[in-house]
């Protein structure tokens, strides 16, 4: 069958070859995130991906199946992405009238959430043997960051080796490096996220999606945020939460500072929340009143990444990624 598709493919049915990758789209998008962290950006290389399989098919040699080559070519579509480009420069360090000095400036200003319908079925949901995280956690918020870091190369290698599994063989392969240059890749790659996510590593886990531990968490978050409640808010962070809002590098950690921060910003302001989900965590589009129109304007989504029955950390997005989550600009008042 799949020969069948090639054969025909190759001959200019366009069909075929849309029988051929489509099994494989969803996580070729995802894989496209990992390395750009962007899911605008994740689709527009998904996009070249596709125009240079049609056109690369003559040169598929079927030494390899259908998806290592379509990931071959994503990657490498990444990987030139990344070179030719500088990507979005660091917003400037703004702030609001009386609110505290940052934690630190953010690094990555053009993360952006991808929401859960974009990750169901996929095949990277049981990636190889040799794979080194689970599936949710290696769409995490924090992993997709701490990827984001890493030089191109090294990043391809530990999306390649640790999150779908490829053996060092394949990789070298997929790259067309030595297997020692992907050895000693992974190993500096590897020594990189650890530092990255070391915070992370005595946490709780997070409640499981959908769980009674999940919803109580959430709904509380909810009835406190809609009620301008700042100390009830506060009370569900961690010790050492961070609240973070790219493109914006502001970044603040604990609760004093989420809490100074939040009573800078809420002024007398009424907010309204609509549950969604990102990258397997609670996600809100964040509404604030418009008394004078009656309604409830878009001002952001909120993401909330939980440890046990704490929020430990809470990332406010531009309201740009709304229409990804098919959320309005605005709501009835």
């Amino acid at each position: 069958m799949t020969a069948d598709l090639i054969e025909r493919a190759r001959a200019g049915d366009e069909a075929a070859f849309g029988l051929l990758v489509e099994p494989h789209r969803r996580e070729l998008m995802v894989h496209c995130y990992r390395m750009l962290g962007s899911a605008q950006d994740a689709e527009d290389a998904l996009q070249e991906t596709m125009l240079a399989a049609w056109r690369g098919l003559a040169g598929f040699e079927g030494r390899a199946s259908v998806r290592t080559w379509l990931y071959r070519v994503a990657t490498s579509r990444c990987l030139n992405a990344l070179r030719s480009s500088s990507r979005r420069p660091p917003a400037a360090a703004a702030t609001w009238a009386n609110t505290p000095e940052p934690t630190r400036l953010g690094e990555v200003p053009w993360l952006e959430p991808l929401p859960d319908a974009a990750l169901e079925g996929l095949a990277d949901s049981a990636p190889g043997p040799e794979a080194q995280y689970e599936a949710s956690e290696a769409i995490s918020l924090a992993f997709v960051t701490a990827l984001q870091v890493l030089p191109p190369r090294q990043r391809a290698v530990l999306i390649l080796r640790d999150v779908l599994g490829y053996p060092a063989r394949e990789v070298a392969g997929l790259l067309d490096v030595t297997g020692e240059s992907v050895t000693s890749a992974l190993k500096r790659a590897r020594a990189a996220v650890r530092e990255r996510l070391a915070g992370t590593a005595g946490q709780p886990p997070a409640p499981a999606p959908g769980s009674a531990e999940e919803q109580d968490l959430v709904a509380r978050f909810t009835q406190a945020f809609e009620a301008g409640d700042v100390d009830g808010i506060v009370a569900l962070f961690s010790e050492d939460a961070w609240l973070r809002m790219p493109p914006l590098p502001l970044e603040y950690q604990g609760r004093d500072l989420a809490h100074r921060f939040f009573t800078a910003i809420w002024a007398g302001r009424s907010y309204r929340l609509v549950p969604t989900r990102a990258n397997y965590q609670p996600a809100f589009g964040l509404y604030v009143h418009d008394p004078q129109a009656g309604v409830h304007r878009a001002v952001g989504l909120l993401t909330a990444t939980l440890a046990g029955n704490q929020i430990s950390e809470l990332t406010r997005f531009e309201t740009s990624v709304l229409p990804r989550f098919g959320l309005p600009r605005m709501l009835p008042g």
